[in-house]
């Protein structure tokens, strides 16, 4: 009898376990979001980028410099800075809503100017459902310590 009600308690403290690492339908959709934006950004696609962010975005860099969305597209167009590999890391999701927290290590490696280099900052992305779609809001960036 202790060995069933022992394997009982094993198997139900492993469900909740499972269950509490597995993410929800809309955490997996925020996450494919983040995955296209990244895209966006490697590929300097500017109809994805127009496609993937709110018209309300708020675009905050490590620099303490913000944009919008027109500002913000425009620098991933024309800026000297060029994005080759993104690696997002430690990322967390939370949905509250029809908003979603977003936080990661953004490791990159880029050209500027033609000379390659290298970007790892912090970033907190606020994504908001619109429409049936999760589109970027706000993001901040801001340098490791």
């Amino acid at each position: 009898m202790k060995k069933i009600a022992y394997s009982l308690l094993f198997s139900f403290v492993f469900i909740l376990f499972s269950n509490a690492q597995t993410p929800s339908a809309e955490e997996k959709k925020v996450a494919e979001a983040v995955a296209t934006f990244k895209k966006a950004m490697i590929s300097a696609d500017k109809n994805l980028l127009q496609s993937i962010t709110a018209p309300e975005l708020s675009y905050g860099h490590s620099s303490g410099k913000v944009e919008d969305k027109a500002a913000f597209i425009n620098g991933v167009l024309n800026d000297p800075i060029r994005f080759n590999e993104i690696d997002l890391k430690e990322q967390t999701i939370r949905i509250a809503g029809n908003t979603a927290i977003v936080r990661h290590i953004f490791d990159s490696k880029v050209t500027n100017n033609g000379t390659p280099g290298e970007i790892k900052i912090r970033n907190l992305l606020i994504w908001q459902k619109q429409n049936k779609e999760w589109k970027l809001l706000a993001r901040q960036a801001f340098k490791l310590q």
